[in-house]
């Protein structure tokens, strides 16, 4: 993404500035018992409002539906495969291991999901980066795992998946795939940011993630979302799960953007997604 943006500010010398974030440096526990996502954005969000750093990339998957006072989701680019990608190194497809395997995932979404088709799975908290996980898999303390496809993309790595799960079948985590550039409010019109935003990718985000402002979002609730754009016309599908995924509450919807603002448009088709998804469930997703 930095050679993006240096292409898109021609002159300007971009530079990384690395930050850790506690969800970074927090291995060992959930999400759900140390504070959420939020955690792989808040010392992020910081730099930038203190001025240490002009603009943030986050897995927009990792950012909060709540938005942050003074800062802006200012440019969303084109999105990466949205799909989970299932691997394993002797068993084909999630279907296909044995009775009471031992399923890697950090995500409780994956987890209710998987749970859902295969009750009799045992899963396995993993946490970590890319390669710690594909480690402990190899080291036997998991029969398989399920990882964003867009990360093992970005690493190289798209080799390495068995098969990559059906998104509407499984809907992924909401934005999955995408990132998303952050500025201050008033950097908002930068014209360095106008080469990097990309329509059907925005629109489907918006969608998304209207989904998760009803529902929550956060860790600790098991939510999927994925959403289709075809020219004008935006197709969604919303779940949400119990954590054992014994119960599944699902949604889908289509609109035409013809509207003023089709992001305003793909955003309340998905709160009314999410709306109509909670009153089916009423309190039994949270943990």
């Amino acid at each position: 993404m930095r050679d993006a943006i240096a292409l898109a500010a021609p002159g300007a010398e971009v530079v990384l500035e690395r930050v850790i974030t506690s969800g970074d440096r927090i291995q060992d526990r959930r999400l759900t018992e140390i504070g959420g996502k939020a955690l792989f954005t808040k010392e992020i969000e910081e730099a930038l409002l203190e001025g240490r750093v002009d603009c943030a990339v986050h897995s927009m998957k990792d950012v909060p539906a709540e938005d942050v006072p003074g800062l802006v989701i200012a440019a969303v680019p084109v999105r990466e495969d949205p799909r989970d990608a299932f691997l394993s190194p002797h068993h084909a497809s999630l279907a296909e291991l044995p009775q009471g395997a031992r399923l890697g995932t950090a995500s409780l979404r994956r987890a209710a999901q998987a749970l859902h088709k295969r009750p009799d799975l045992q899963i396995i908290p993993l946490r970590g980066n890319v390669d710690t996980r594909l480690a402990k898999m190899e080291a036997g303390e998991a029969d398989a795992i399920l990882l964003a496809a867009s990360g093992l993309n970005r690493l190289g790595l798209s080799h390495l998946p068995r098969g990559l799960l059906d998104p509407r079948e499984c809907p992924p985590a909401a934005a999955q795939g995408a990132l998303a550039i952050q500025t201050r409010a008033e950097d908002a019109d930068a014209p360095w940011l106008a080469p990097l935003k990309h329509g059907p990718t925005t629109l489907a985000v918006a969608a998304e993630r209207g989904v998760l402002e009803v529902l929550e979002g956060s860790c600790r609730t098991a939510i999927g979302a994925y959403a289709q754009v075809n020219g004008a016309h935006l197709v969604l599908v919303a779940e949400a799960l119990t954590p054992n995924g014994d119960r599944r509450f699902r949604q889908e919807g289509e609109i035409d953007l013809s509207g003023d603002d089709p992001r305003v448009q793909a955003r309340d088709l998905g709160r009314r997604l999410g709306q109509a998804i909670a009153a089916e469930a009423g309190g039994a997703l949270a943990l």
